[in-house]
């Protein structure tokens, strides 16, 4: 069937594209929406099994982290949000451990204590020294290095010899 189109405008808050059109053997005119199609973004559980990846599921775990933190619910949304559109662009896949990893890198950079949190849930702690050593890597990687002393046979500025 041949058409043409004799209009066309932004819909549903620019989700879609109306378009009227015209059949140009009888002269009747239609209407049909454009939408994007969404590619469905599968997590791979560790049982193989493959789900649709849910945003709220992120936020339910970055909400328990950051459980009486500095971190608004803006910010929470934000961070689902990016790790969703970082894993996207990876592919049309990921597993829970790449959903895990991203999230903690997120999380490293907004609140450490709520890092710590989630690691521990996530990485499974299960005694003292795991906590020790996480934020002991947590540390290492946060604290600015040391300048090393400069030393002169010059006595400072202002000092005495």
């Amino acid at each position: 069937m041949d058409d043409k189109v004799v209009d066309s405008r932004t819909a549903d808050e620019g989700a879609a594209i109306r378009r009227r059109r015209e059949c140009l053997a009888c002269g009747r005119r239609y209407t049909t929406y454009e939408r994007l199609e969404e590619v469905a973004f599968l997590v791979v559980k560790r049982s193989g099994q493959r789900q649709p990846f849910d945003r709220s599921k992120v936020v339910a775990g970055v909400r328990s982290a950051t459980k009486n933190r500095p971190v608004s619910p803006e910010q929470m949304d934000a961070l689902a949000g990016e790790v969703e559109e970082a894993l996207r662009l990876e592919g049309a896949e990921a597993t829970t451990h790449q959903v895990g990893v991203a999230v903690l890198e997120r999380l490293r950079v907004l609140d450490d204590v709520a890092y710590v949190r989630f690691a521990s849930v996530y990485k499974g702690f299960s005694e003292l020294g795991d906590f020790q050593r996480e934020v002991g890597e947590l540390i290492k990687e946060t604290a600015p290095k040391q300048q090393p002393a400069i030393l002169t046979d010059r006595p400072a500025h202002g000092s005495v010899r």
